[in-house]
């Protein structure tokens, strides 16, 4: 009786130690899956020229938007400024990424979309370069928000100006709004306040 105690014994510690051993080469694989990026990796420049570090906006709620200044629904711009304004000093900000790649709508040179947004809706919220948001040359910060390999969250495609991604206050993608969807919409404003 005393063998098979033993015999048991030696066969249930092996078992344990070939499942330690299992779950040994399992987790790298779980933790690559995981250890997905955040937008503080990032930076850009803005449309000075001048670098604008993701890792600055560190606690705060972002709202990133691809814009056009004639566009159907440039209007936006209107309601971006407001909700920046009511909310950037409660962890909030905009950032836009001005592009033209829907129907030409964003011709202009950086100069001249920072005067457009100045000169017709007074935007106060960070403007960045004029970046490619779809395709071949799409840029890396939309990279991140469209691959679900880099953001974690789900695949996307930028549908047209003015799409919406919202960024929690660890940096992580948690929710892509459509373009026609306006920025002062119950649901962006209320995870805003969230």
């Amino acid at each position: 009786m005393k063998k098979i105690f033993i015999a048991f014994g030696a066969l249930f510690l092996f078992s344990c130690q070939n499942q330690a051993q299992t779950n040994k080469t399992k987790s790298p694989k779980i933790e690559n899956i995981m250890a997905n990026e955040t937008i503080y990796q990032y930076k850009v420049e803005d449309l000075s020229g001048n670098t604008f570090d993701f890792a600055s906006l560190k606690g705060k709620k972002i709202m990133i938007v691809n814009t056009a200044s004639k566009c159907g629904l440039t209007p936006q711009y209107k309601d971006l400024e407001a909700i920046y304004k009511q909310y950037k000093d409660k962890g909030f900000v905009i950032v836009g990424f001005p592009a033209n790649n829907f129907a030409s709508q964003e011709p202009g040179t950086n100069e001249e979309i920072g005067a457009f947004c100045q000169q017709n809706y007074g935007v106060t919220f960070p403007m960045m370069d004029k970046v490619s948001v779809k395709g071949s040359d799409m840029c890396e910060i939309y990279k991140f928000l469209t691959q679900k390999s880099k953001n974690g969250l789900q695949d996307s495609e930028v549908e047209w100006n003015f799409q919406k991604y919202l960024i929690n206050e660890r940096g992580e993608l948690v929710k892509v709004i459509k373009p026609r969807i306006l920025p002062t919409d119950p649901e962006i404003v209320n995870w805003i306040k969230g």
